[in-house]
């Protein structure tokens, strides 16, 4: 194991567990480092024959912050730690909870942003957020940071979605999961049990991860799945996009009318694609541009599309974001908006799905990029805004489970996200800021304030 690593000192200890909760109020750190279960317990009886709150193993071990802060600076890695820290600092986030299966060489985080809008809410799930893959070669500060920027951007989301719990993302180093394996799943649903979130697959991570979890008992925490109530959560993730759109569209030129205009699609996986569905289908006489990775799935959208009679063609991966066009929309992977690509832009709005579309490791460094943008004279708006009908639909199914209802889903997207996007642009042209910097301003009132 890389030994510049918050799981090395647990891997040399033979622990298991390393959380590192922050206290914005107080500023106080609090560490905790544990052995919480025996390194041969079946996972596949999680749930079954044992539960989050059992007993796992009759020879625990426990370390107070005092005990923690000497085993990492034991193995040389206190700055290391404390860079960690820094970063739970700078975002005010609760904290991130560490699991290290050692047979099984999976390395979970828990990366905890906000609990204040879940608590009292009379469910398990105290937050949302996704929960994605990682290779075990990736740089884990580079996975945390990710994740940590993320779980922020699920409280955030969670609040434009109106949804009654906080934000987390869970990101796990391991090898491609195998659905059949009973006791990596097993021990998978006890991770996210224990961290009180629910979640959905995100990169990395299979759809049917969902369903295997459900059926086999290990966890309801998980939502999205194939064989579940509402079906893929990539088509109303999609849909409120683009209805939010319609009030960017709006704001801009005075009616949600876009006949005509063209738009840039960067990424054509499950909601990309479902973005060009939702242009074609509402927008008369477009004009669309698409791009991704996969040259096949490229073609295969262009030749469907154009056998409807839409103006459709194919764009590289290099120039889409970057056509003369009305709306660029990213779909794809985040941090694509940055010092180079800015100046380069050539579009009247930016509007799509992709999280974390501005590369920035701070909000102040994304608020600051955002002006950037203004300034260009392009209409832009954080993602998280009006990316949140997928959380949204997954919320339905954990709130209803096999009751859940997609009339009710799209009926919510359909009244919370064009009312607050509306909301929040003239929010920020009253106060003279861009509409990312509103959004923000919005959360951490709600999250921060008295």
């Amino acid at each position: 194991m890389e030994k510049r690593s918050l799981f090395y000192p647990l891997d040399q200890e033979d622990l298991t567990t390393l959380r590192l909760q922050y206290d914005w109020k107080t500023g106080n750190v609090f560490l905790q480092a544990s052995k919480d279960w025996d390194p041969d317990l079946d996972w596949s009886k999680y749930n079954h024959d044992f539960y989050v709150e059992s007993i796992k193993t009759h020879n625990a071990k426990f370390l107070n912050d005092v005990e923690t802060r000497a085993m990492f600076e034991k193995y040389g890695l206190t700055d290391y730690l404390e860079e960690f820290i820094d970063l739970l600092r700078q975002g005010k986030h609760f904290g991130i909870d560490c699991f290290y299966h050692k047979g099984f060489d999976i390395k979970y985080l828990g990366n905890m942003h906000n609990r204040k809008r879940g608590i009292n809410n009379t469910r398990h799930g105290v937050m949302k957020g996704g929960i994605r893959r990682h290779e075990k070669d990736e740089n884990e500060l580079d996975i945390i940071i990710d994740g940590l920027n993320l779980g922020r951007a699920m409280s955030f989301k969670n609040i434009a979605g109106e949804l009654p719990v906080g934000g987390c993302k869970s990101c796990v180093i391991m090898d491609e999961l195998d659905l059949t394996d009973m006791n990596v799943c097993g021990f998978l649903g006890f991770c996210l049990d224990e961290i009180r979130c629910s979640t959905g697959p995100d990169m990395g991570f299979p759809p049917a991860m969902t369903d295997v979890m459900k059926e086999n008992g290990f966890s309801v925490q998980y939502t999205c799945g194939p064989r579940g109530p509402l079906g893929s959560s990539g088509p109303p993730t999609a849909y409120g996009v683009f209805i939010s759109l319609e009030q960017a569209v709006r704001f801009l030129n005075g009616s949600e009318d876009m006949t005509g205009m063209s738009f840039a699609v960067q990424g054509l996986g499950e909601v990309g694609a479902a973005m060009v569905g939702c242009i074609a289908k509402f927008v008369k006489n477009p004009k669309i541009y698409v791009a991704d990775i996969n040259q096949q799935r490229v073609d295969e959208i262009v030749a469907k599309y154009k056998e409807q009679g839409i103006d459709i063609s194919p764009a590289s991966t290099d120039e889409i974001l970057y056509l003369d066009v009305d709306v660029v929309s990213p779909c794809a992977m985040g941090a694509v908006l940055n010092e180079e690509s800015i100046p380069k832009l050539n579009c009247k709005i930016i509007w799509g799905s992709a999280n974390n579309q501005i590369k920035a490791s701070s909000v102040e460094e994304e608020c600051r990029l955002a002006k950037v943008i203004a300034d260009r004279g392009i209409l832009f708006q954080t993602d998280w805004w009006h990316n949140t009908a997928g959380v949204m639909f997954g919320y339905e199914e954990y709130k209803y489970q096999k009751d859940a209802s997609l009339e009710r889903t799209y009926a919510d997207i359909k009244r919370v996200l064009p009312k607050n996007t509306w909301e929040n642009l003239n929010k920020a042209k009253e106060l003279g800021i861009t509409p990312t910097e509103s959004a923000y301003k919005t959360c951490n009132d709600e999250l921060y304030g008295a």
